[in-house]
């Protein structure tokens, strides 16, 4: 069943055509990553989806009550705010307890103290409040702007892990952005690139990387396909 349905979606800033006729839909549970050389409208494209911009032309369609969270890749935090406040911040209006789902969404993304000021949080500690303010809100749709930007590879596998585990578990679709063709490869089961303004092509993981001459055309960075193939070796796809 799908959640969201992209028809015709067009956005033109000034005289660049950011992206072009783009149609798609998007099933529930759908773990989606994106890819594509800078400037093809990736960030853009999601914030169409979470409803943060406008298409000029096209509409998006959503299933009736579809909450749809979104992370941006430079998330911002109030100053002196501790991560049980900003977490609980965005649910004051929900039918929920906003500080009990708090607790419980810290507690499964590894997080022990609630009270501690996001201020002297590490690098992946503030990415994985990030996450935590977003998954609070029962998202029915989680949209992902470069989620592990900036950390190492052990930061990324834990912050790309917790997410996947959550997906898997709450039956949530997740929709993210990425320059590491080796994480989409590991957390995603579908992969799309985006080139001048369309969708290039679409599908599997394997069957995306496996066309390595295409991405190569399109300007990604195929020395990577060696660690996607050890990648995909790991998940036994």
């Amino acid at each position: 069943m799908n959640v969201l349905n992209l028809e015709h979606i067009s956005k033109i800033y000034g005289d660049k055509v950011i992206f072009d006729d783009i149609s798609c839909g998007i099933h529930q549970g759908d773990k989606i990553g994106i890819i594509g050389i800078n400037g093809t409208g990736k960030t853009t494209f999601l914030r169409i989806l979470a409803g943060l911009e406008e298409a000029d032309d096209g509409q998006v369609i959503m299933q009736n009550g579809l909450r749809i969270s979104f992370l941006s890749q430079h998330p911002t935090f109030p100053e002196g705010a501790t991560i049980l406040s900003y977490v609980t911040q965005g649910q004051r209006e929900q039918s929920w307890n906003p500080e009990t789902e708090a607790h419980m969404v810290l507690n499964k993304l590894g997080i022990e103290d609630h009270e501690e000021e996001i201020a002297h949080l590490s690098g992946g500690q503030k990415r994985r409040a990030a996450l935590a303010g977003v998954i609070a809100m029962h998202p029915g749709v989680l949209v992902l702007d470069e989620p592990a930007a900036g950390l190492d590879p052990g930061g990324r596998r834990e912050i790309l892990g917790r997410i996947r585990e959550f997906c898997d578990s709450s039956g949530t679709t997740v929709i993210i952005v990425s320059h590491s063709m080796e994480d989409m490869a590991m957390y995603c089961d579908c992969v799309t690139v985006m080139s001048d303004g369309r969708i290039a092509f679409s599908g599997t993981p394997a069957q995306v990387f496996s066309r390595s001459e295409e991405l190569f055309s399109l300007g990604l960075d195929v020395p990577q396909i060696t660690r996607v193939a050890a990648a995909l070796e790991r998940r036994g796809i």
